[in-house]
């Protein structure tokens, strides 16, 4: 009944992304299904937090992560809010709601050593293929965009003379960012092999299939995995990686918290702090070589 009002709301006033949009509507969808099976309720206004605390001890019961059990909630959080701006409930049923504990799972980023060891590896390029991931590689490294952000380029969005790219982040919101005259070379280069694909489907896209298609994320994440994995032991190796190592390379190098949370799009810097960890080699040298206490 208030679901799809919901579903308009994110899409055309939150500027939700179709993804984002799905995975919310799922989300209030079980809830719904939930309530109606166990307690024959099926009318969403009419829930009180017992109702929802009921439906997260179910979800706890069949093992799904904390983390995963948050996002739902979250999802029903903003379901309530939308309720109430619409005056369909005066009181959110979540409005003293905690969120579950999560264990930080920290991010190891590949170190400078470990990319230029991939670039290496990309130089020797040779057909479209290896081509486009050279430029993909670059790209992520020399930008820090997500890989949705990546995958959505569109060939207009590089500008050569302004040496520079728009990208298109979450809830369609437009940024700048430079490009460094080396990743430009291997854009332009990709694209020369590009205009010699026999059948291309997707031209307005930057990155295409050797088909002529539109990448897809499993195609990017096996194109980081499959050059990572030859210099790299680390057991995470994926596109948000390289994002983190952008970041943390960058601010590692004296790049202002400000600076950088532009440049990945983040809305607030809560979401960049995350990237300041220094690595633990670098702690070593600053406390050795700063304590006023160290002797050498």
């Amino acid at each position: 009944m208030y679901i799809n009002p919901f579903v308009e709301y994110l899409k055309f006033e939150k500027k939700c992304s179709a993804h984002t949009t799905l995975a919310y509507e799922k989300d209030v969808e079980n809830f719904h299904l939930f309530i109606q099976s166990e307690f024959n309720e099926n009318d969403l206004s009419k829930v009180s937090y017992t109702l929802i605390r009921s439906w997260i001890v179910q979800l706890v019961d069949s093992g799904i992560t904390n983390r995963s059990i948050n996002r739902k909630i979250s999802s029903l959080n903003t379901f309530y809010k939308f309720l109430i701006k619409t005056s369909v409930i005066e009181e959110n049923p979540l409005a003293k709601h905690r969120a579950l504990k999560i264990s930080k799972n920290i991010q190891v980023p590949f170190s400078e050593k470990e990319v230029i060891e991939v670039l290496d590896l990309l130089s020797k390029a040779d057909d479209f293929e290896s081509f486009r991931n050279k430029a993909i590689v670059e790209l992520f490294y020399s930008t820090g965009m997500r890989r949705a952000e990546l995958i959505n380029l569109r060939v207009e969005d590089v500008s050569v003379i302004k040496k520079s790219i728009k990208v298109l982040g979450k809830r369609n919101k437009e940024r700048i960012v430079p490009l460094l005259s080396t990743v430009l070379i291997s854009i332009n280069e990709y694209l020369e092999f590009r205009e010699n694909l026999p059948n291309i489907t997707d031209g307005e896209f930057l990155f295409l299939t050797a088909k002529g298609n539109k990448l897809y994320p499993n195609l990017i994440y096996r194109v980081i995995i499959n050059y990572f994995k030859k210099v790299s032991a680390k057991v995470k190796r994926s596109p948000h990686i390289l994002r983190h190592s952008f970041a943390t390379h960058l601010l590692n190098q004296g790049a202002e918290l400000n600076a950088v949370k532009e440049l990945l799009g983040h809305t607030s810097l809560a979401s960049t702090q995350v990237y300041t960890h220094n690595d633990i080699a670098k702690l070593k040298d600053v406390y050795k070589n700063t304590h006023p206490r160290n002797e050498g």
